[in-house]
C-alpha cells in the first residue's frame, strides 16, 4: 500500500491561479486507485509563470520580465532551425568536398570574410547598439531611438562596404598572411573564393544590425531564423554539385557564390521587418548625436575585445595552414557540432536577456538574471559536452558519414569535437558573463580577458599541433610517420582553445564579482550536475559499444534520446530546478492520463 501525497500552484489563465492538494492511495497489488483532488481558492496575480523579483521603476514590468523565457525561446527555435539547416549544408559539403584541398581552401575563405563580419557584426553591435536603443525605447524616446538606429545603419554600412572592397583587391596578399602554409592549387583557390564570400561578409554585417534592432523590440525569432535562408542558398547549390558530378574546384565555387546570393536573402527578410517597425527610417552618416555617440564610445571597446577573439582565429588559420591537408576543414566540421548547443542554449538565453537587463537599475534583479541565465545554460550545454565525448563519433557519421566522407575522416572530426567539448561549459557561462558586463557598459573588461584567452590557445595549441600531426588515422588505428590518412595536428588547436576557455571565464568571474559581489558562485552550479553529467556518460560509453553493429543514424539518437532522459532524471533527484521545470509537466501530463 502506497500514499503519493501531492501539490501544485496551477495557472489558470487571466492573471488568476489556484492551489490544487492531491492525495493518492495505491493497493500492494498495483490496483485500487484512488484519488482526491481539493481545489482551494481562486486567486489574482500579473500574468508571469516566472514570478520575478518585484522589480524597482526603473526596471521592466513583470509582463516584461516574464517575456525573457518567451524571448530566448523564439531565439532558440530560430537558431535551431538555421543550425539544423547548417547541418544539412555541412552534411552536403563534406559530401561533395570531403576533407581535400578544395575543402581546405572554402575553409580559409569562409574563415576569412568571417573575421569582418564578426569585428563590425553582430557580437560588437550586440555589446554597444542594443543597450543604447533598448534604453531609449523604454524612456519612450522612439524618434531619437530612429534617428540613432538610421545612424548607426548608414555608418555601419560605410564602414563595412570599405573593409570588404580593400578585402576583395588585396585577396591575393591577405590569402598569403593569413594561410602562409598554403601553396599552389590550394593557394590560387583560397583566393578566388575570398573574393566572392568577402562581398556575402560585407551584406551579413549590415544584417547584424537589423538582428539589434528587432531584438530591441523583442521580436527575437525572425532575425534568428534568417540564416536559414544563407543555407538554403547554399545547399541547393551543393545538392545541384552533388547529382550533377562536378568537379571538387566548381562545387566549392558555386557554394561561394551560393553565400552571397544567402546573405542578400537573409539581409532583405529582415529589412523589410525593420522597414514595418521604423517606417520613417533614413540611414544617415550623422554620428554626433548623442545617442550615436554612446553607440561609439561602446563600440570601440567591444572591437577591439571581438578583433581579439577574431585574432585567435586568425591564429588558427595561421597556424592549420601548416598542418597536413584536411585540418582545416575537419576544424570546421567540428565548429558546426561545437557551436550549436552554445547557439542554442548559450546564445538565446544571452539575446533575449541582453536589452531587458540594459534596463534594468536594480543590482538585486540583475544578480537574479545572471543566476539564472548561468544555471538555465549550464544544465543544457554540460550534457552536450557529455554526449559529444561519449558518442561523438556515432553522431559525426550520422551526420557526414556518407559520399567521400570516410570513416578515418569521421574519426578525426570526433577527436577534434571532443577536445572542442571539454571547454564547452567554460565558454558558455562566459558569453553569459560577457553580457552582463555589456549591460553594466563595460566593454573593455571582456576585450582585455579575451587577450589574455588568445594567447593562453595560441601558447597551447602551438605546443601540441606539431607533434600530434605526426599522427594519422589509418583504418581506425592511430599510427606514426605516415603520409596518408587524416592527420591529428587540429585536436592539439582545439585543446588549447579548451583550456583557454576556462582561463577566460575564471577572468571574467573576477571582473564581475567587482560590480556585483552578490555574484553566485558558478562553480557550485556544476557541482551539482556532475552527478547526472558522471552517470549519463558512463551509460552513453557503455551503449556506445552495445550497440556498435548498429548503424549510426539510429545508434546516435537512441542513445543520446536515452542519457539525455538519464541525464534529467538523475539532476531532478537530486535538486536541480531545471530538471524540475522539464519533467514537472511531463509528470502532470501523465498523471492526469
Amino acid at each position: 500500500m502506497v500514499f503519493f501525497v501531492g501539490g501544485e500552484c496551477r495557472y489558470v489563465g487571466g492573471g488568476s491561479f489556484y492551489l490544487l492538494c492531491q492525495v493518492s492511495y495505491r493497493g500492494c497489488n498495483g490496483g485500487h486507485w484512488f484519488r482526491l483532488s481539493l481545489r482551494i481558492g481562486n486567486y489574482r496575480c500579473p500574468p508571469s509563470t516566472n514570478l520575478p523579483p518585484v522589480p524597482s521603476s526603473a526596471t521592466p514590468s513583470p509582463q516584461s520580465t516574464s517575456g525573457v523565457p518567451r524571448g530566448a525561446s523564439a531565439v532558440a527555435a530560430g537558431i535551431f532551425l538555421s543550425r539544423l539547416a547548417g547541418l544539412v549544408r555541412e552534411s552536403l559539403l563534406r559530401s561533395v568536398l570531403a576533407l581535400g584541398p578544395a575543402a581546405d581552401a572554402f575553409a580559409a575563405a569562409l574563415r576569412i570574410p568571417n573575421i569582418l563580419q564578426n569585428l563590425l557584426g553582430e557580437g560588437s553591435l550586440s555589446a554597444s547598439f542594443i543597450p543604447v536603443y533598448s534604453r531609449l525605447l523604454s524612456e519612450d524616446k522612439e524618434e531619437e531611438a530612429a534617428r540613432v538606429a538610421g545612424a548607426v545603419a548608414g555608418l555601419l554600412a560605410a564602414l563595412a562596404g570599405v573593409f570588404a572592397v580593400i578585402a576583395i583587391f588585396a585577396a591575393r596578399p591577405l590569402t598569403a598572411l593569413l594561410t602562409p602554409g598554403f601553396s599552389g592549387q590550394r593557394f590560387e583557390l583560397t583566393v578566388d573564393l575570398m573574393r566572392i564570400t568577402t562581398a556575402g561578409a560585407g551584406i551579413l554585417v549590415v544584417s547584424a544590425w537589423c538582428l539589434g534592432v528587432l531584438n530591441s523590440h523583442r521580436q527575437f525569432f525572425l532575425s534568428y531564423v534568417a540564416p536559414v535562408l544563407w543555407n538554403v542558398a547554399q545547399i541547393a547549390v551543393l545538392v545541384a554539385a552533388l547529382f550533377g558530378g562536378w568537379d571538387p574546384v566548381d562545387a566549392a565555387t558555386g557554394v561561394a557564390w551560393g553565400l552571397v546570393v544567402g546573405g542578400l536573402l537573409q539581409f532583405g527578410v529582415q529589412a523589410i521587418a525593420v522597414r514595418k517597425l521604423l517606417p520613417g527610417l533614413r540611414p544617415t552618416l550623422q554620428h554626433r548625436l548623442p545617442g550615436v555617440a554612446e553607440v561609439r564610445r561602446r563600440f570601440l571597446p567591444a572591437v577591439a575585445g571581438r578583433g581579439v577573439v577574431q585574432l585567435s582565429a586568425y591564429l588558427d588559420l595561421v597556424l592549420a595552414s601548416f598542418l597536413a591537408t584536411g585540418a582545416l576543414a575537419a576544424l570546421m566540421s567540428a565548429q558546426v557540432l561545437y557551436l550549436l548547443p552554445i547557439s542554442l542554449f548559450a546564445m538565446s538565453v544571452a539575446a533575449a536577456e541582453l536589452p531587458e537587463m540594459s534596463r534594468t537599475e536594480d543590482q538585486s534583479v540583475l544578480i537574479s538574471r545572471v543566476d539564472t541565465s548561468l544555471r538555465r545554460t549550464s544544465f543544457f550545454v554540460v550534457f552536450s559536452a557529455v554526449a559529444y565525448l561519449s558518442v561523438g563519433e556515432q553522431i559525426v557519421n550520422a551526420l557526414f558519414g556518407w559520399g567521400a566522407f570516410s570513416a578515418d575522416d569521421a574519426r578525426l572530426v570526433w577527436l577534434v569535437l571532443g577536445a572542442y567539448s571539454l571547454g564547452l561549459p567554460a565558454i558558455a557561462i562566459s558569453r553569459q558573463l560577457q553580457n552582463t558586463c555589456y549591460a553594466l557598459g563595460n566593454t573593455a573588461g571582456p576585450a582585455r580577458i579575451a587577450g589574455i584567452r588568445v594567447g593562453v590557445s595560441a601558447v597551447i595549441g602551438l605546443a601540441l599541433m606539431f607533434p600530434l600531426d605526426n599522427y594519422a588515422i589509418m583504418g581506425g588505428a592511430f599510427v606514426s610517420n605516415q603520409s596518408a590518412g587524416p592527420h591529428l595536428g587540429a585536436v592539439g588547436l582545439a585543446l588549447g582553445s579548451a583550456v583557454a576557455s576556462f582561463v577566460e571565464a575564471i577572468f571574467l568571474i573576477r571582473l564581475l564579482r567587482r560590480s556585483l559581489p552578490a555574484l553566485p558562485a558558478v562553480s557550485l552550479i556544476f557541482m551539482r550536475l556532475a552527478p547526472a553529467a558522471a552517470l549519463a556518460f558512463l551509460v552513453a560509453a557503455g551503449l556506445k559499444f552495445w550497440l556498435l553493429d548498429l548503424p549510426a543514424l539510429l545508434a546516435a539518437p537512441l542513445i543520446v534520446g536515452f542519457t539525455g532522459l538519464l541525464y534529467t532524471v538523475t539532476a531532478q533527484r537530486t535538486g536541480v530546478a531545471e530538471a524540475h521545470l522539464i519533467l514537472g509537466p511531463v509528470r502532470r501530463r501523465i498523471w492526469r492520463s
